[in-house]
């Protein structure tokens, strides 16, 4: 197993956990019903790719470059889409309408979450 995998699922995943129970309870009564579906969201994706990276950490990256890549696509998607989303969903809450710009932000964290993917078969197929 690798550590540093695991250590940055750990912390993606305790920040999942905190952004989930938030958005549940403190922001419920102060976002939009559709802000809450973007917030949940990000929250989701969140979860599902500290899962990938808990699984990749099982295949050992080390002297594999695509694994190695699969690591830093899905923990760079996880930083823009997720939190790209937590953030145009607060964007009015916090009065940062300028925030909007990130809009263009949550597809290029998608495309590093479909890059990790990719990545991560690539590599288990070289592995194998």
């Amino acid at each position: 197993m690798n550590k540093q995998i695991i250590i940055t699922a750990a912390i993606y995943g305790v920040l999942a956990v905190i952004t989930g129970a938030f958005g549940a309870h403190a922001l419920k009564s102060k976002l939009e019903p559709a802000q809450l579906e973007v917030w949940h969201t990000a929250v989701q994706y969140q979860f599902y790719h500290v899962f990938a990276l808990l699984f990749l950490s099982t295949l050992n990256p080390a002297g594999n470059n695509l694994l190695a890549w699969s690591y830093y696509f899905f923990a760079l998607g996880i930083l823009l889409f997720s939190g790209s989303l937590y953030l145009l969903a607060c964007r009015n809450l916090l009065g940062l309408d300028w925030l909007r710009f990130l809009g263009p932000v949550t597809p290029l964290g998608g495309l590093f979450f479909i890059l990790g993917w990719l990545t991560l078969g690539l590599g288990a197929i070289k592995k194998l």
